[in-house]
């Protein structure tokens, strides 16, 4: 099936590619990476303003109801410029909180403006870990009892990705509620993870093509071989066949859908970082160099809100 974005969507990926590519988003990476969040909280407000985080909150606490096609649009968009920070945890904390009532008109409002940055860490997601808690403004915790409003975050942990700063939750602190919507929240923030993951893949295809133009061997661009660009066709046809996945998904919501868009469009993006780092050649391997940015990030995702393991296991329908 083939998926087409209208007019208000295509402008709308059009609007954010505009303002992340001013953004510069690769030195606002390093900087979170080291802990430095002046440049990632002001890109973070203005992906606001452009209603990315809006798009899960209701229009009575300032967003424009639940859009999963139009969340699928904007990360697209965030993983093909790494853009740093809890993003689908927010998401998640958007769907947590959306009670209807107290707790609603309490975070949600924030959420939407950009002004509030959210994590979450599930019980049975990362043994309690949350990405970004040291950052974060609001800390979701599981508890055996529900819900809690952690108190604060713990040591930063490493991470496969620099700038996926992993923090322990202690589920200590206010009650927020006792059943909240966790296997709902899980779906999107997988919806908005896949997304993120074949934008990434689209990032890695774009520069390692434009560098394989460029790089010569025996006096000829290595883009010129036939086994580089047997290669670079995989991963094409990779991320072609994720693309409908994940946008399907949107569409529907199911959480086999979902995991299968999350399955494919990892394993696309993973595809092309390993292409990416063996066409770059030694280069590839720096840290210094923009392209470890969406490398590192290509391998961390996969395991993000749920291993392909898990993943496969939604799809077949199987505990």
């Amino acid at each position: 099936m083939r998926f087409l974005l209208d007019t208000g969507q295509r402008d709308f990926a059009d609007a954010l590619r505009a303002l992340l590519t001013a953004a510069d988003t690769p030195a606002v990476v390093r900087e979170w990476s080291r802990g430095e969040r002046a440049s990632g909280r002001a890109l973070w407000g203005r992906l606001g303003d452009a209603g990315v985080f809006g798009l899960t909150v209701p229009e009575e606490y300032g967003g424009v109801g639940r859009r999963p096609v139009e969340l699928a649009v904007a990360f697209v968009e965030l993983g093909r410029y790494a853009v740093p920070g809890p993003l689908a945890e927010t998401v998640a904390a958007a769907v947590l909180l959306d009670d209807g009532a107290s707790l609603a008109k309490r975070f949600l409002p924030g959420i939407a403006s950009g002004g509030t940055m959210a994590t979450v860490a599930f019980e049975q997601h990362g043994y309690g870990l949350a990405l970004d808690g040291d950052a974060a403004d609001v800390r979701l915790a599981a508890a055996p009892e529900g819900m809690r409003l952690s108190s604060g975050a713990g040591a930063v942990r490493r991470s496969l990705d620099p700038a996926r700063r992993l923090t322990p939750l202690v589920p200590v602190g206010e009650l927020l509620g006792t059943e909240p919507p966790w296997a709902e929240a899980r779906t999107w923030a997988r919806l908005a993870t896949a997304a993120q993951a074949l934008g990434v893949g689209l990032a890695l295809l774009d520069r390692t093509v434009a560098y394989v133009k460029q790089r010569t061997q025996f006096g000829v661009p290595v883009g010129s071989f036939q086994a580089v660009r047997h290669r670079l066709a995989h991963v094409k046809i990779a991320l072609e066949f994720a693309r409908p996945l994940v946008f399907g998904a949107a569409v529907t919501m199911t959480p086999p859908d979902v995991a299968a868009a999350k399955l494919s469009a990892c394993a696309a993006a993973y595809a092309a970082a390993r292409a990416a780092l063996q066409l770059h050649g030694a280069i590839g391997y720096t840290a210094e160099y923009d392209l470890s940015l969406w490398v590192t990030k290509a391998r961390a995702l996969r395991g993000a809100w749920g291993t392909p393991e898990e993943c496969r296991r939604v799809v077949l329908g199987r505990p």
